[in-house]
């Protein structure tokens, strides 16, 4: 779940998970056995977060009582397994179609992905376009910048890797950055560090174009 709820918090949306209709703020302090008062203020952040929303209203001998109900992102505050999932899908197909095949598959991917991508890189070059890829890489969760520090050419670090456990497990899974970069860079790249090896952060940089002997 979401850091920034409260174990009281925590308790309340697993009650109206349970409760698809909504729970009303008395029946939420009937069941958590504290004050109508300590619900409200509890309902009133989440609602403000996004977890909460007033629901349909029922009546009772005649009375509108007001229900709460848990939105998309209450029910998205919960645990979920996408790395378990990503692991068993990954393990059956290296099964079914073997390393290099599976990485082929991978590298498939990342090409169809980066075909969508590339209008955003038309007109741009040098350092705009990696400017362009930086930018991209962070909206898809990696923490990345230009490394231009060193007395040599240009590098992309991404200080996290995004399935850094299903990386470690399945170092195909590289091919797939490897290929985002290299097609939407439109330009061969080198991976010269990676994190699943141990490295300090994965480090991407492209090779330099052959010139010709004069």
């Amino acid at each position: 779940m979401a850091e920034s709820i409260s174990s009281r918090q925590h308790q309340i949306l697993d009650l109206l998970l349970n409760t698809k209709a909504g729970l009303s703020i008395d029946e939420l302090a009937a069941q958590l056995a504290i004050s109508r008062n300590a619900v409200q203020q509890h309902i009133d952040k989440l609602e403000r977060d996004g977890y909460v929303k007033t629901g349909m209203l029922n009546k009772t001998a005649g009375r509108p009582v007001r229900v709460f109900v848990l939105t998309e992102a209450g029910i998205n505050s919960f645990q979920k397994q996408y790395a378990w999932f990503s692991e068993l899908l990954l393990s059956k197909l290296r099964q079914e179609m073997g390393v290099v095949a599976l990485e082929r598959y991978l590298h498939d991917l990342a090409e169809s992905l980066a075909q969508g991508l590339l209008p955003q890189f038309a007109g741009k070059q040098g350092d705009e376009r990696l400017a362009e890829l930086i930018k991209i890489m962070n909206a898809l969760g990696f923490k990345a910048r230009l490394n231009t520090s060193r007395e040599e050419p240009a590098s992309i670090d991404a200080f996290n890797c995004i399935y850094h456990d299903l990386a470690q497990k399945f170092q195909e899974v590289c091919e797939f950055d490897r290929a985002l970069i290299t097609k939407l860079l439109e330009q061969d790249i080198e991976h010269l560090e990676c994190m699943a090896k141990g490295g300090g952060v994965c480090k991407f940089r492209a090779k330099p174009s052959d010139t010709p002997n004069p």
